[in-house]
């Protein structure tokens, strides 16, 4: 090797240096550090001690709040994914259509994902739920009575789905780019043969759409999986009520720094790891037969 190539590899390495340290130092280390952990009793303020699967057991076999944290997360992601899609898609296709100011909607409806996960919103959000909440009075205004939202699980579940739906900037985005990349000579073609609007819709945007549809699942799903912040913050890191809102990402924060369960706190995430990568395999298994691509002859 000559001394100027020799200069350039290393003049390459400097520059990718600081990604490989960060990424060794947070990421890779981290990651096996916690698999180590997962097998250990481990309350940070000792030397972990090795005791094999117990806590893959007591997860399993003897933690009912567990089961309850798996079931109220997996309820989260059935009825939250789907809502906030459908809200996202619908936002989309509003903004699709011409308009003067189309660019102050886009900004606009795309300011909730900027600070829709953020402690202050969650904070607004448990105003506006509240007894005397602004959401409450609406419904005693309309005749309906009104929803103990902090009383009931069921309620403070569907409290934090609708914040979740609130989120849906960067899905409607992501829409939004999919639907300028449908070409507008099919919309034409199908009106010069009578095709109505939901024709249009279901035989042409819907089918061109689901690539986008797919990965958006997918980014959805993962990031449902990881809420953390505004079940924290309505509940006030109870997870209530009766762990109505008790997501799993706000479990494994109880074990591992309430509790300083680290170690069983440590094995929580590596579960939630393999559940998210089961369902984004099923996910990616089911798309050959509904996922539309043209290079693929429309398979």
């Amino acid at each position: 090797m000559s001394t100027r190539a020799l200069k350039q590899n290393v003049t390459g390495y400097l520059f990718i240096s600081p990604f490989i340290i960060g990424f060794l130092a947070f990421t890779f280390i981290p990651i096996l550090a916690s698999l180590y952990f997962s097998f250990t009793k481990y309350n940070m303020f000792g030397d972990p001690q090795w005791i094999g699967l117990q806590n893959y057991e007591k997860m399993f076999n003897g933690d009912p709040r567990y089961w309850q944290s798996l079931k109220v997360t997996l309820l989260y992601v059935i009825a939250g994914v789907p809502l906030r899609l459908g809200f996202a898609l619908m936002v989309a296709m509003i903004l699709n259509t011409a308009s003067r100011a189309v660019g102050l909607y886009r900004s606009l409806f795309y300011l909730p994902s900027l600070i829709g996960g953020s402690v202050a919103v969650a904070i607004m959000w448990r105003n506006i739920f509240g007894d005397e909440g602004i959401i409450n009075l609406l419904l005693v205004f309309l005749g309906i009575p009104d929803v103990r939202w902090f009383g009931d699980p069921t309620a403070a579940l569907w409290m934090l789905i609708f914040l979740s739906v609130w989120q849906f900037g960067s899905s409607m985005l992501i829409f939004l780019a999919g639907l300028k990349s449908i070409p507008v000579t099919y919309y034409e073609a199908a009106s010069v043969d009578g095709a109505n609007y939901f024709q249009k819709f279901s035989k042409i945007t819907l089918p061109m759409l689901t690539p986008v549809i797919l990965f958006n699942t997918i980014m959805q799903t993962i990031a449902a999986f990881m809420t953390f912040v505004p079940a924290f913050i309505i509940s006030k890191g109870t997870g209530g009520p009766l762990d109505g809102t008790l997501l799993y990402s706000l479990y494994l924060f109880i074990q591992g720094f309430e509790f300083f369960n680290m170690g069983y706190a440590s094995a929580m995430a590596w579960i939630m790891l393999i559940i998210v990568g089961i369902l984004t395999a099923l996910i990616f298994f089911s798309s050959k037969f509904w996922v539309h691509y043209e290079s693929e002859g429309g398979k």
